[in-house]
């Protein structure tokens, strides 16, 4: 039984691991940069000049968002704070919300033309009343991506309007889709939202997955002459969450298309295989003098693996630790390792620690082992390892969070921006 536990573990494990892309030679991207993240696990699915600095065009809108969004969530912003429009947000070109010189509008509405409408003269509405200029806004997007985990990117402006030196790379759009989705549920409707009219215009949001896709519920389009056509999208089927990010594409009918087919392929040809709970034995360990005789090797956090169903097979899995283990031992102690071979990966390592304490016996008692040593030898081994390949059950589905209501078949337009 032991044994068998300790397989189950470790491929659990295996999830920990997924940093690396697995092999996806059947996948042949028509964008240029691609980035597609299970952000349930956070295994890599695929990858494509990932991390090369590119114009992002209105996808760098995203962290404009989460710079108002971060001033909603600590209470210095309200929704139903209200923003002037200057003559530089007025007259603002590309892609718009159309608000009108002088008026005063409030943040939400701002925020939706600037997630659904795509608007330039939005972005810099919320720039400039946030930070007083929208340069001075651009220094603090800098600032908070760091402190975020971007490190390809340098933002120039509020919109993504093509500007030397205005960057972002293909992780980076996706680590940042990631933190809006994790960190500010109360606001992210906005994304799925069909369209939104604003000066007697209505405008649909230009996501072409969310009129085709199953799950789709945000995030955002971007398209320049010089970035070509790209989408930051999610989807969720079957309690997994996917993150797709392109960019290069040759026209909007090609980034619909492609958007869709790199989704589906995702949630086709991965699954996500939740198989151990923090806390949960590995295996039994032997204590040498200790007050009890075995003690649980377990792993410290629920651990769900994600990997191509065709790899599952080709997985190899091995406990290791000294065996038995010296008291006293206690709870958390490092105790031995699991490692993890799968095909397409190099060979892993995890840490598995104690379940429990457990004393050393008293001296009488090690006086007794000690004689039992010299009369019979050692009792037990002095290490062990042991392989674990036998192929575990299918897993159990994981309940799937509740989808957003369903989307109509509606025509949609997309300008510059």
């Amino acid at each position: 039984m032991g044994r068998l536990l300790s397989f189950i573990a470790s491929i659990l494990m295996a999830a920990v691991f997924q940093s690396l892309p697995a092999q996806a030679e059947d996948l042949v991207p028509a964008a240029k940069y691609v980035f597609i993240q299970d952000t349930t696990t956070g295994a890599i699915l695929f990858e494509q000049n990932a991390d090369v600095p590119m114009p992002p065009a209105s996808m760098s809108k995203l962290m404009t968002v989460v710079m108002v969004m971060e001033r909603l969530k600590d209470g210095s912003l309200h929704l139903d704070d209200r923003l002037n429009v200057t003559e530089k947000a007025w007259r603002m070109q590309g892609s718009k919300m159309f608000v009108q010189l002088g008026d005063q509008i409030r943040v939400e509405d701002l925020l939706r033309g600037v997630i659904i409408q795509s608007g330039n003269d939005a972005c810099i509405v919320l720039a400039e009343g946030l930070a007083g200029s929208e340069a001075a806004f651009a220094e603090r997007m800098n600032e908070h991506a760091r402190k975020i985990g971007l490190t390809n990117s340098t933002f120039k402006n509020a919109t993504g309007w093509p500007d030397d030196g205005h960057v972002m790379s293909a992780r980076d759009l996706a680590t940042l889709a990631t933190y809006i989705i994790r960190n500010f549920p109360q606001y992210y409707h906005y994304f799925s939202e069909i369209d939104f009219e604003w000066n007697g215009i209505k405008q649909g949001n230009r996501d072409p997955l969310l009129y085709r896709a199953g799950g789709a519920d945000g995030l955002k389009t971007g398209h320049t002459s010089v970035s070509g056509y790209g989408l930051t999208a999610s989807a969720i089927r079957a309690g997994r969450r996917i993150v797709v990010v392109m960019n290069g594409l040759n026209s909007m009918q090609q980034r619909a298309d492609e958007a869709s087919r790199l989704m589906d392929w995702a949630f086709r040809e991965y699954e996500n295989y939740p198989l151990l709970r923090a806390g949960q034995a590995v295996d039994m360990a032997d204590v040498w003098l200790g007050q009890s005789q075995q003690i649980p090797l377990v792993v410290n956090q629920d651990l769900v693996v994600s990997m191509r169903r065709s790899q599952r097979p080709g997985l190899k899995l091995t406990v290791r630790y000294d065996n038995p283990i010296p008291a006293p031992v206690r709870a958390g102690q490092t105790i031995g390792t699991l490692n993890i071979e799968s095909p397409g990966a190099p060979a892993r390592e995890m840490p598995l620690v104690a379940g429990a304490d457990v004393d050393k016996v008293g001296l009488f008692d090690r006086m007794g082992a000690a004689l039992g040593y010299m009369i019979h030898g050692p009792q037990r081994p002095a290490g062990g390892s042991v392989s674990l390949l036998k192929p575990l059950p299918p897993a159990a589905p994981m309940a799937p969070p509740p989808l957003p209501p369903a989307i109509s078949n509606k025509a949609f337009k997309e300008t510059e921006g």
